[in-house]
């Protein structure tokens, strides 16, 4: 049924897409009216609250000035091109490693890390990389930002393999939740902690705790505060942050975790997270 319902995205108007599909990812009925859990508010903001800003926000390319903007280039990982299609990438421009990825791309889909230039399939490249460009978010998830967000191609500086990924969950300028994703390229771990860097006890659908002990990192009250920064005057957010050896590198803006549809557990979790989100009025929200 789900997979029907995905195949009409086009067609059906935002909030009825939005609202059977919350019943088959979750299992009820939001409530559009009155939302409590953070999963339901998640969906109310993909519809309610449209800021033009947000769309360069999600945009991998033109975040990268935004946020060079509010906390300086020094936390900004370099941009070594940006190509319309994966046919015009310049490869003897780039240096022997190197990261693509869409503009347009959540999560890891649409990124290819390119260890050595010598020993990449170009041919399977470009064809994931057309792939990615064919996905839509927008009409997929009603994630609003991306509907409007230039379909291009960059590449990155590579910066090293396994890199844990600092996911602060931030409501109105403060982080209150931290996700460290690790071990992404293989067992996929989610843990949690919070901004005291202890271990909470809940797990996501998407990813098992870690085996190993995970120390804090380097800088950690410096990324608390960029988060912090990189939040302020937005009802939530999650700021993604690398850091390499201490040096803190910004990695991306998202707007709807797992685009409002895991189910935390214990599930207390996803009310306590909703507690935290205050949705803005309906009216001001609206700025498409």
């Amino acid at each position: 049924m789900l997979h029907l319902w995905d195949a009409l995205a086009p067609i059906i108007p935002d909030k009825l897409f939005l609202a059977v599909k919350f019943r088959l990812r979750m299992g009820y009925w939001m409530d559009f009216r009155n939302p409590q859990t953070y999963t339901e508010k998640l969906q109310w903001l993909k519809l309610y609250n449209r800021q033009s800003e947000y769309t360069m926000m999600v945009d991998k390319y033109a975040v990268k000035e935004y946020v060079k903007n509010i906390i300086g280039v020094g936390y900004i990982i370099p941009t070594l091109g940006i190509w319309d299609t994966p046919e015009q990438i310049d490869w003897t421009a780039l240096p022997n490693q190197f990261i693509l990825k869409t503009t347009d791309g959540g999560g890891s889909y649409g990124i290819v890390i390119v260890k050595d230039k010598n020993d990449v399939d170009k041919y399977a490249t470009i064809q994931k990389l057309h792939k990615a460009l064919k996905q839509n978010i927008y009409t997929q998830l009603r994630e609003w930002p991306y509907k409007n967000v230039p379909k291009k191609i960059i590449a990155e500086q590579y910066i090293a393999d396994e890199l844990n990924d600092y996911k602060f969950y931030c409501f109105d300028g403060e982080p209150k939740l931290l996700l460290i994703a690790s071990n992404r390229y293989s067992d996929h771990n989610f843990d949690y902690f919070d901004m005291n860097f202890q271990h909470l006890d809940i797990k996501s659908q998407f990813g098992e705790h870690a085996k190993q002990t995970i120390s804090k990192p380097p800088h950690f009250e410096e990324m608390k505060q960029l988060a912090h920064r990189l939040s302020e005057g937005i009802p939530h957010v999650r700021v993604d942050l690398y850091n390499h050896n201490g040096q803190i590198l910004f990695g991306e803006l998202t707007f709807f975790d797992s685009s409002g549809y895991d189910r935390l557990q214990p599930n207390e979790w996803d009310l306590r997270l909703g507690e935290w989100i205050t949705l803005p009025n309906r009216q001001k929200a609206c700025n498409e």
